[in-house]
């Protein structure tokens, strides 16, 4: 079991909350002025992605504070429980072992439960990768003998966003097959799909562990129709479909044998189950040996997580300061900004990351809290979004945190882009920090000759107030090695402000009400009535559906 502890009952949480007054009244420029050592002394690497968080209005009587906030938490302690297999999910008693995906064979724990889990987790990863090499080379046939050239994976949440994420990103690195992305029950997003491909060299992977999932089994059953109104025999959809799944009776009634279905376990959770048979549509598009890359990565920063000292340790870092810019500089909102267009997917893949498995309000004593868990997390890739949102983070009345992406070296080496995209990032994050006063706008618009009177009456708009914090994450490039390092960064941090804010960071229930109460109108709806159990509002909507969906018919 986890701790309990309240955090804010801590010695350290009413430290950091006086210290947070005082810092407040300063800038972050003056404490880069008083210590020249700042920028190393406040940045971490792991591997070798670097991580500065040198720009945030935190000292190191702070960051000691932060540390002491994670030991009295018992963070040591819950890291354990994790690693040992403990059912830390306690709400649905699982364990939580998606890092146990990522262990290569040599560095298996000794414990028999080890090696029984790694002796499963092998067989299936194998089974990827005889099933991926089998379509990558054409030698896999569909039902009129054509080589496969297409696959459509159907999952939502978990298997769709991360899959989904990773093959964007890893994109310089596609073969043969085209990876197709179905995860919307709006009709729209299947059709639009299907009527670019041809259903003798399509091929389905229905995630869902349960083979139940309202949306994606829709999508589903209607790519099994699309696909028998051109190959009507049924015993065809065995060529063409395989299930990311554990219920195998559910998969073999769909028309799936077996042995193409591909297990993971209940001890993976969806939104970090990208690493599991939920990557099967990675290894398609990129190749099983670039899917191993990806783990290896992982692997890295996981061993780097369990074993380096906090001081050094960069989730720790990256956890910790976004508590310190939560809890006690009341940011409630994060932008993740990668530079990298390759990346445009990363922000929508963290946002369920982190608001799922931390947007709480009870701890995990059932109690409600009395202090701030997830912020909003959201983002674009730079420079796209300097001309949409960033008007907000610079001048806005919010403060935003903000996490810079940064590759070192381009995927896509055109000339001059990529110094280009650098200088863009790294300005951004330098004007957050420094902004610019009133005076200084004032004495700019005087040097290009504009009128005294209307230079006066311009400046407090081109002021910027500064002192908005950022991090900056810098790696050598985009690769799958790297792209698994920074997602391990990334759900690690998660795990440790969970940890720290005493909820329960692997469950979401918050997403079955929504569930329950869409099954009774669909009802409604299929009936055509409004049944009493609908509030005023819904029953109001549903007939004024019906009136429009009658008319338009």
């Amino acid at each position: 079991m986890l701790p309990q502890i309240d955090p804010s009952q801590t010695i350290a949480w009413k430290q950091l909350t006086q210290h947070a007054e005082r810092l407040k009244t300063q800038r972050i420029e003056s404490l880069f002025a008083a210590s020249p050592t700042r920028a190393s002394d406040f940045s971490a690497k792991a591997g070798n992605v670097y991580f500065d968080y040198s720009k945030n209005l935190l000292d190191t009587v702070s960051r000691t504070a932060l540390f002491d906030l994670a030991r009295e938490c018992q963070l040591p302690e819950a890291i354990a429980s994790m690693r040992s297999g403990e059912a830390i999910n306690e709400t649905e008693q699982r364990a939580v072992l998606h890092t146990a995906l990522r262990i290569p064979a040599p560095e298996v724990p000794k414990e028999a439960s080890a090696r029984d889990r790694h002796y499963n987790i092998h067989q299936v990863l194998e089974q990827m990768r005889v099933f991926s090499d089998s379509l990558r080379s054409g030698e896999w046939k569909g039902y009129s003998g054509k080589s496969i050239t297409d696959v459509v994976n159907i999952g939502i949440g978990g298997s769709d966003l991360g899959p989904l994420m990773a093959c964007e990103a890893l994109s310089p690195y596609m073969g043969r097959i085209n990876v197709h992305f179905v995860s919307n029950v709006d009709g729209a997003h299947l059709s639009r799909t299907l009527q670019k491909l041809n259903p003798e060299t399509t091929f389905f992977l229905v995630a869902s562990k349960t083979f139940t999932t309202q949306e994606t089994m829709a999508n589903a059953h209607s790519s099994r129709t699309w696909l028998l109104s051109s190959a009507v025999d049924e015993e065809h959809v065995a060529r063409h479909f395989a299930a990311l799944s554990t219920q195998s009776d559910l998969v073999e009634s769909f028309g799936i044998p077996k042995s193409q279905m591909f297990a993971f376990w209940d001890w993976v959770g969806g939104r970090f189950s990208l690493w599991s048979a939920i990557g099967l549509s990675v290894c398609l598009a990129v190749g099983f040996d670039r899917f191993a890359e990806m783990l290896q990565g992982a692997h890295e920063v996981d061993r780097h997580f369990f074993e380096i000292p906090a001081e050094e340790n960069v989730p720790l870092l990256m956890a910790l300061v976004g508590i310190w810019n939560t809890n006690f500089l009341g940011c409630t909102t994060e932008a993740v900004l990668p530079y990298d267009q390759c990346l445009s997917r990363f922000p929508a893949y963290l946002q369920q990351a982190a608001m799922e498995s931390n947007g709480k309000y009870l701890n995990r004593s059932g109690k409600p809290l009395t202090y701030t868990t997830s912020p909003v997390v959201w983002g674009e890739p730079g420079t796209n979004g300097q001309h949409s949102f960033y008007q907000l983070i610079h001048q806005g009345t919010q403060v935003v945190p903000c996490d810079f992406l940064l590759p070192a070296r381009s995927q896509y080496p055109l000339v001059n882009h990529h110094p280009k995209l650098v200088s863009h990032c790294l300005a951004q994050s330098q004007a957050l920090m420094r902004g610019k006063s009133t005076d200084e706008a004032l004495r700019e618009l005087l040097d290009a000759g504009m009128d005294p009177a209307r230079a006066q009456s311009l400046a407090n708009y081109r002021a910027f107030p500064g002192n908005r914090p950022s991090n900056t994450l810098i790696f050598p490039q985009l690769d799958p090695h790297h792209l698994g390092a920074i997602l391990a960064l990334y759900e690690h941090k998660i795990f440790v402000q969970g940890v720290i804010w005493n909820i329960f960071s692997f469950d979401q229930w918050g997403v079955e009400l929504g569930k329950q109460l869409a099954g009774q109108i669909l009802k409604d709806l299929e009936n055509e009535v409004v049944s009493r159990l609908q509030d005023p509002s819904t029953a109001e909507l549903l007939r004024i559906y019906g009136q429009f969906n009658l008319s338009s018919k």
